[in-house]
Order: C-alpha cells, then sequence, then structure tokens
C-alpha cells in the first residue's frame, strides 16, 4: 500500500464523529445490581481498543448514574486486559457511596463477560474553598511555533502511520516526537500541544471525559525519551499498567491545551510518567499519572 493511499483511506471516516459516537454510550435493558450501559470502540488499525477510549466510556458511564452537577474530580484504573477494538464494551457501573457532597462509583468494563479495565471515581458538586496551581513553565514555544506531529511520520510503516492519521486528536510535540528517532538531548520530559481536530458540543461532561481519552496520549514517552528509545524501535513492548487522574478546572478540549509531562522513575521493567495539562492561558485542568510496562530489547538503545 502506497502513503497516498493509505492517506486517502484513513481520512475516510470522519475522527471526530467516530469520537461522539463512542462516547455516546446505550443504556442497556439488562438488570442487574449495577447499572448497565454498552459501548462500541474506535476501528484502529492494530485491533487493540485504545486505553483512553475506555477511560473516557467508563466516566460517561459512571456520570450517568449522578445528578448533572456533580462531577468527577478523581479516578484511578487498572488495565487488565487487551481489549478487542471488533468487538461491543459493557460498562457495569457500582453505586458505591452517596454522600452529601461526594460519589463514589466503581466502573468495570467488560468484553465477553471478561473485565479489561477496572475503575473507581470520584464526584463532587461543586464547592467553593482555598485554591492554588503550579504554574505553567515557561520559555515553552506555542503551538504554532511547532508543526503537527503527522509531518514527522516518515519511514513508519503504513498500518503504524494510520494510528496518527485516524485519531480525533491534533498533536504538536514541542521537541521533535519519538516516533522514529530520539534526537537531543536524553531527558525524561517534555511538553505536547493538543486539541481536537475541529469543536465538540458544548457539553461538560463530555469535554471532561474527551480530556481523559486525550490524557492517555503520549504520556508514556517521558519514560522512553530518557533512554533514547524510540517507538519504532524492534521488539519493543510497551504498555499501560494503570492510570490516575485528577480534574481541578472545566476546560475545552477543542482548544490548545499543554501536556508537561516527566518521568521521576524507572525500575524492575516499569517506568513512571506523570503529567499537568494547562490551557493556552495558563490554567491547570488536571494532573495525570500513569505507570506502565515496558521492555528494551538488550540490542535496542539503552539509557
Amino acid at each position: 500500500m502506497t502513503d497516498a493511499a493509505t492517506d486517502a483511506s484513513a481520512r475516510t471516516e470522519d475522527p471526530i464523529a467516530s469520537l461522539l459516537t463512542v462516547l455516546d454510550l446505550a443504556d442497556s435493558d439488562a438488570r442487574t445490581t449495577e447499572d448497565i450501559f454498552t459501548g462500541v470502540s474506535q476501528s484502529m488499525p492494530l485491533g487493540r481498543v485504545y486505553g483512553g477510549q475506555v477511560l473516557a466510556q467508563s466516566i460517561i458511564a459512571a456520570s450517568r448514574t449522578l445528578p448533572e452537577q456533580r462531577t468527577a474530580h478523581s479516578m484511578h484504573g487498572y488495565f487488565l486486559r487487551p481489549g478487542d477494538s471488533s468487538k461491543g464494551i459493557t460498562f457495569a457501573v457500582d453505586r458505591i457511596h452517596d454522600g452529601r457532597s461526594f460519589s463514589t462509583r466503581r466502573t468495570q468494563a467488560y468484553q465477553e463477560g471478561v473485565p479489561i479495565f477496572s475503575m473507581i471515581a470520584s464526584f463532587q458538586d461543586e464547592d467553593p474553598g482555598i485554591e492554588h496551581q503550579a504554574p505553567m513553565p515557561d520559555g515553552i514555544p506555542g503551538p504554532d511555533d511547532v508543526s503537527d506531529d503527522e509531518d514527522h511520520l516518515t519511514g513508519l510503516h503504513p498500518m503504524s502511520k494510520r494510528l496518527f492519521t485516524d485519531r480525533p486528536v491534533d498533536l504538536r510535540h514541542v521537541t521533535k516526537p519519538i516516533y522514529t528517532s530520539v534526537e537531543g538531548e536524553r531527558v525524561p520530559r517534555q511538553a505536547v500541544w493538543m486539541r481536537t481536530r475541529r469543536p465538540l458540543p458544548d457539553d461538560p461532561l463530555l469535554h471532561r471525559a474527551a480530556l481523559a481519552y486525550l490524557s492517555d496520549l503520549t504520556i508514556q514517552e517521558s519514560v522512553l525519551r530518557a533512554h533514547g528509545v524510540p517507538w519504532a524501535t524492534p521488539g519493543l513492548k510497551v504498555a499501560s499498567l494503570d492510570h490516575g487522574m485528577w480534574w481541578h478546572r472545566s476546560g475545552r478540549v477543542d482548544e490548545w491545551l499543554l501536556y508537561v509531562q516527566e518521568s521521576p522513575n524507572a525500575l524492575g521493567g516499569r517506568g513512571l510518567a506523570t503529567g499537568r495539562i494547562y490551557t493556552r492561558e495558563g490554567l491547570l485542568l488536571a494532573t495525570v499519572a500513569q505507570e506502565i510496562m515496558v521492555r528494551v530489547p538488550e540490542s535496542g538503545p539503552a539509557g
């Protein structure tokens, strides 16, 4: 398949329409002690469900069991098994606790009766209180001053390119992305501008869930960049183990957001990555943490 043919086939489906479809969960007629919802997956070239999609869908499912004004402020989830993007997903929500200001929900995502993801999330009514935030780093070029990630796909297999051209997100690494090589200093940090490719509906829950979707993109790279390991390394194996997220403020994912990432530690085949997501104006929207399994071939780059 030529690059031109790949680009044409990759653009046949609107990625934003696909995103909205997967986030529009259906209520199920099934009745258990839990609330049941069903959803579909985005088509993926390698056949695996994208983890950020399941994160976002799980937040949507849990939120459906709560009043509109009680929104997610934190979640902790574990990726249990790879999902099959050609099959539907069932979400079972357990109403663990409802208090005066806070609620707790557990969401389990299943395929063919087997759990692939498990999450506990906390929700809160908006309350006044003390406020501060870590400032956005100075000196980072704006999104208009860095190139689109699709400008750096030369040398990738056509199937791998589809992972980028099919997604609903516009990404722009402040330093050159590590798809085929790691250039410059090997440091455990990076920054990435991101937004959806076109505007989304004015639904705060949708934007909060979509932020979870975006939060799983690129955060693993602070671990890889520190050791000079590009994604194209033959035999490289990377898998997300868990994901934590704290929503601090509401914001829109169809406007430019800066994802500042760093890795404080890697050991025993695992790497920990953290991230902070800012608006272009410097408001801190969310903090993210993820641990990954990473196995680098012995003949590959070393730190």
